[in-house]
């Protein structure tokens, strides 16, 4: 999804109107103003708060996780989960460092299955 090296603000723009979907009617389905939304489509202001981000992902349908990334925000249940675990979920982080998205999404799903998911 994110691979084109683009600002968080150019790439919402770019999928907004590759859905044909209008500034305003963006802006209102999220709950800020058009001016705001534009701004930030031109990387003006820093991307909105994670629930603005959340609710552009599902409008633009594109990853949550991948957007939030490319607004530089953390995932609020990320945090928590860090937070209850932070010796043994860095210590998971820190050995994941330098694999590839596919031996990271493998070691996933070996957690996913030793959960009984």
């Amino acid at each position: 999804m994110t691979d084109d090296g683009l600002q968080f603000g150019a790439f919402v723009r770019r999928e907004r109107e590759a859905r044909a979907i209008g500034l305003r009617e963006m802006a209102r389905n999220i709950g800020v103003s058009p001016t705001y939304l534009s701004k930030v489509e031109r990387d003006e202001f820093t991307p909105p708060t994670e629930d603005k981000v959340r609710a552009i992902a599902q409008i633009i349908e594109c990853d949550t996780d991948e957007l939030l990334a490319l607004a530089g925000r953390m995932p609020s249940d990320l945090a928590d989960i860090i937070k209850r675990n932070p010796v043994e979920v860095s210590a998971l982080l820190r050995t994941t460092s330098g694999m590839t998205r596919d031996e990271i999404a493998r070691l996933a799903e070996g957690a996913k299955k030793a959960r009984g998911e």
